[in-house]
């Protein structure tokens, strides 16, 4: 609410732009997922949290609901049956289910060639087997039967590789090959399936991993900072409205162009002595016309 009493919108999109949605957000407890289940919110999208720790779940539904209409469902993504129960419960709650974003995931730092089969099992379950379970059931439970719906789901930039990362590169890579197939066989139940590429973002789980990552990361960043979890979540609803059928089978990277630079910023030997990149001086505009 803001001062006034009057419901929060979005800050860049037109009101109501989701009214009438459902949207189910796995992982909507923390970080991405929460910023993203507010943003829908704001946006008039009904929206129901998915994820294992109850206590976050219910903290997470309340703040929404301050803005629209929220509810939260423990379970685990990475089992079939677990993933039509919660695609059943938000059927039986709300009616319809519209979008549903895979935002659940995650990993942790090892070496490639330390990673056990079981860290690797595990990492690719959730990863993976997470967002396959979930997307099959909204599929067959919810979309094909109404024959609408969006799919988002999130994946990690930079596509060059992972280093400490390898399992979760792979298993982020599969998605991203998962989305191109299911927007080409989902498409004759006008099921859109797209992916957000997430780059380093300014959450709090970010602050489990090494010092020496988390002071280094923005480095390796050419905007030179991290993300926003705003700017995120602006990015997921604008694939959940209309616009995000004509991308479907899309991989979309918001890393502040990370992808496109392996290396800190600037480059060696780029800067001058103050730190700065060096500008190319250029003639006034009427001396280079003659005038």
């Amino acid at each position: 609410m803001d001062a006034g009493g009057k419901r929060a919108g979005s800050e860049i999109f037109a009101e109501g732009l989701l009214s009438g949605r459902v949207a189910l957000v796995t992982g909507g407890g923390t970080g991405l997922g929460r910023a993203t289940a507010l943003e829908l919110a704001r946006c008039g999208a009904d929206v129901t949290i998915v994820g294992r720790r109850q206590d976050v779940l219910e903290e997470v539904a309340e703040e929404v609901s301050a803005i629209g209409s929220a509810n939260w469902i423990s379970g685990d993504v990475r089992e079939p049956k677990e993933t039509r129960r919660l695609v059943g419960e938000t059927l039986g709650t709300h009616g319809r289910l519209d979008v549903l974003v895979n935002n659940a995931g995650g990993q942790y730092f090892t070496p490639a060639e330390l990673i056990a089969v079981k860290g690797w099992e595990a990492v690719w379950r959730l990863n993976v087997g997470g967002v396959l379970n979930m997307s099959q059931a909204a599929v067959e439970l919810a979309f094909s039967p109404a024959g609408r719906g969006a799919i988002v789901n999130v994946t990690l930039s930079p596509h060059h590789g992972m280093p400490g990362m390898a399992h979760s590169g792979a298993a982020r890579a599969s998605v991203e090959a998962l989305t191109r197939e299911h927007a080409q066989r989902w498409a004759k139940w006008n099921v859109a399936v797209t992916a957000v590429a997430a780059g380093h973002f300014a959450t709090a789980v970010t602050a489990k991993y090494p010092e020496s990552v988390r002071a280094g990361a923005a480095r390796y960043v050419p905007l030179q900072r991290l993300g926003e979890p705003h700017e995120h979540a602006w990015l997921v609803a604008l694939l959940a409205s209309p616009l995000g059928r004509a991308l479907s089978g899309s991989t979309i990277t918001l890393d502040g162009a990370r992808d496109n630079w392996m290396g800190p910023w600037p480059p060696a030997g780029l800067a001058d002595e103050t730190g700065a990149v060096p500008t190319e001086e250029r003639r006034p505009r009427s001396a280079a016309r003659g005038g």
